[in-house]
């Protein structure tokens, strides 16, 4: 599913395949744990569905092998 978010850090937009569905996004927004709503996408795209932060952005702000 096609993602747009604006980065807490850039203020960029920008727009990922994170691979959920609307329905999870619902249950996320509804409330349920991003990590227990979308148990399947991995945690730097939980991160950037969360705060729109990428996982370049996070690489190059915290720096490799930081978790996002």
């Amino acid at each position: 599913m096609l993602v747009t978010r604006v980065s807490m850090l850039t203020g960029r937009e920008t727009t990922l395949d994170v691979p959920c569905t609307p329905e999870q996004i619902d249950l996320w927004r509804s409330g349920v744990l991003l990590q227990d709503a979308m148990p399947q996408v991995p945690p730097p795209l939980r991160e950037f569905v969360k705060t729109g932060i990428t996982p370049e952005e996070w690489t190059a702000t915290f720096g490799p092998g930081s978790s996002g």
